[in-house]
């Protein structure tokens, strides 16, 4: 039986069609593009420790024995397990107020942040990266990048200019993972978790809404509220009360949703096509 690699493969020598086509790109790109939705757990765990790597290798990690990483050991180091995740949180020396998590648990803390949130609130900052993770928003950061990152491979396929730059461009991934968007609905999910966090270890839960209270003070046009959008808003609905509405689903867990079933749609049909064939 011929294998659905090798008609892939032969689908899109059949589209490309040019003789100036890296082949192995474009079958890479459909390959990756296809995988990225199916991405299994150890493979997303694989490119956040890559992706994490990565960015520890381009910022200045804080010494362990510095008050930074002193300080964030203290507050975060008997909560460093929760929901079945296993927590990696260091800090990055540099005055920018940022904060994010990768899908196997890594959280990294800017030294800009910790100086602006008391320890209160900072407890609530991790418990909100941790709540990402556990709720598997980063996971889907993570099958979306991947997907671009595939597309851009199969630009780079291509022998021509705009081939060219995409193919300068496919180191990108983690950039656009760790600068990638969360949905309203996953802040509130994020922001209710560390609220709990707080509430389960008998930290006061009124550092939530005042941790957010500062953020909001950042201004619109502040780089980390492009991750992190209405920090205002969600200080109020935590102070409130207020539930998170019941099962929205956000545009990214649609589309996922939608790839999917076309890919197993395209799956049925090949099975069919490929019925009556053998080697």
């Amino acid at each position: 039986m011929i294998s659905r690699a090798c008609i892939l493969f032969f689908c899109l020598l059949a589209i490309t069609g040019c003789q100036d086509t890296d082949l192995y790109l474009a079958t890479e790109a459909g390959l990756d593009a296809v995988q990225a939705v199916t991405l299994s757990d150890r493979d997303v765990h694989r490119l956040a420790e890559e992706a994490a790597r990565l960015t520890d290798s381009k910022n200045r990690l804080a010494a362990p024995a510095s008050d930074y990483a002193r300080r964030l050991e203290r507050l975060a180091g008997r909560h460093l397990e929760a929901d079945g995740f296993r927590f990696t949180c260091k800090v990055y020396l540099s005055p920018e107020i940022n904060g994010f998590a990768m899908a196997d648990g890594t959280i990294r803390i800017y030294s800009g942040l910790m100086d602006m949130m008391t320890d209160g609130e900072l407890r609530f900052v991790l418990g909100h990266e941790m709540g990402h993770v556990v709720r598997k928003h980063i996971r889907k950061k993570i099958q979306m990048a991947y997907a671009a990152s595939a597309l851009r491979k199969g630009i780079a396929s291509q022998g021509n200019t705009a081939g060219a730059i995409a193919a300068s461009q496919l180191g990108g991934f983690t950039e656009m993972l760790v600068n990638a968007q969360f949905s309203q609905q996953e802040e509130r999910e994020a922001d209710d978790y560390g609220a709990a966090f707080l509430q389960q270890h008998a930290y006061g839960p009124e550092h939530a809404v005042s941790a957010l209270r500062k953020l909001a003070t950042l201004g619109n046009d502040h780089s980390f509220l492009a991750s992190h959008p209405a920090p205002g808003a969600r200080a109020d609905r935590l102070e409130k009360g207020v539930p998170i509405p019941a099962e929205t689903s956000s545009f990214l867990e649609q589309s996922l949703t939608r790839l999917k079933l076309l890919i197993s749609s395209l799956d049925e049909h090949m099975k069919v096509l490929l019925s009556g064939v053998g080697f």
